[in-house]
């Protein structure tokens, strides 16, 4: 992949990945609950999720979703299903759940579990696969090999995103932090979380 391939390509992996998502609230969510240093596990979750959409962009499988129109519905209302869980379950919590995590030092989620759900909000979103199958060809080159352009483009998609998420997203709930001193401060941000969870999934199921 020539430089001129690439500049352009490092800024469009710069405007997607500040274009604010599930990805991005989920890892605002880990930085106020986890800490920002222990975010960096849903990022790395989020980030095997982008890896598996590209390659299924690679293997052609993402025209097979994208010009099925059960399976794509299939997917993409999983996806919502599984954010109004995420919503719901912030909404529900009693005491001031972000509180309890951010101040207990025995509340610590596993880094296992914070990459997991990172991985399932990243992977659940047919519209990705879509775009994918958008963004993707503007950059490989047919008279090249492609498994070194996937590569070259896979890491760029990888380091930026994690770059904008951990330095921007997650740095952007640091201040945020003070309000978990307290439950009403807490159970604030749980509401203000919770909501965004479910209006994301409400713009993946009803969008067009």
């Amino acid at each position: 992949m020539t430089w001129t391939v690439w500049i352009p390509l490092l800024l469009a992996c710069l405007v997607i990945s500040l274009t604010p998502g599930a990805g991005a609230i989920n890892t605002m969510t880990n930085s106020l609950t986890q800490g920002w240093r222990r975010s960096l596990w849903g990022i790395i979750g989020q980030q095997a999720a982008l890896v598996v959409h590209i390659g299924i962009v690679a293997a052609g499988v993402g025209l097979v979703v994208s010009r099925s129109p059960l399976l794509f519905t299939t997917i993409r209302w999983a996806g919502a299903a599984y954010l109004v869980y995420l919503g719901i379950r912030m909404l529900m919590q009693r005491g001031g759940a972000v509180s309890r995590s951010a101040g207990t030092a025995g509340s610590a989620e596993r880094g296992w579990s914070m990459a997991r759900r990172g991985f399932w909000v990243n992977l659940l979103n047919p519209k990705a696969i879509v775009f994918f199958l958008a963004f993707v060809p503007q950059f490989i080159r047919l008279d090249q090999a492609a498994l070194p352009q996937y590569l070259v483009l896979g890491a760029t998609v990888v380091l930026v995103d994690v770059a904008v998420m951990w330095f921007f997203f997650a740095a952007a709930a640091r201040p945020l932090r003070r309000l978990t001193t307290t439950d009403r401060g807490a159970r604030l941000l749980d509401r203000v979380f919770g909501s965004l969870f479910l209006a994301v999934a409400g713009l993946l199921a009803f969008a067009s």
